[in-house]
């Protein structure tokens, strides 16, 4: 997986960069990765990346930030998009047995001056829906 570095505003490039580390860290972690930027034709919204970690299926926003001084990545995952996450990944489901595994991860991607490398911070089962 490569993007382009440089296409669009800066908060989106930042975003992909994000999202291809994340993809790399969560294969490293033995996550069997499926889908990127999985988007349902009858929901509005997007699953950053959709892997299996063993027999569960993982639905995984990517949060990226370029400073901790601001609000924690994952703390942006708020009601609002938990609810789109929630029905984008029901679309997915519906394609798998009813006995399907499955959870929602938030994997925060920060890239701080000080480091050349990136951190990341995994949440499993980071939330749930009712």
């Amino acid at each position: 997986m490569t993007l382009p570095a440089t296409a669009g505003p800066e908060h989106q490039v930042t975003g992909r960069r994000g999202e291809e580390g994340a993809y790399f860290y969560l294969r490293k972690r033995g996550y069997v990765m499926v889908a990127q930027n999985f988007r349902s034709p009858r929901r509005w919204g997007e699953i950053d990346l959709i892997g299996w970690d063993k027999d569960v299926l993982c639905f995984i926003e990517v949060k990226t930030r370029t400073s901790r001084a601001v609000k924690p990545a994952e703390a942006a995952v708020g009601r609002a998009k938990r609810r789109e996450l929630n029905a984008v990944a029901q679309e997915y489901l519906r394609r798998l047995p009813p006995s399907c595994q499955w959870r929602f991860d938030v994997l925060s991607v920060y890239y701080d001056q000080q480091s050349s490398q990136p951190q990341f911070e995994l949440f499993q089962n980071s939330f749930s829906v009712s």
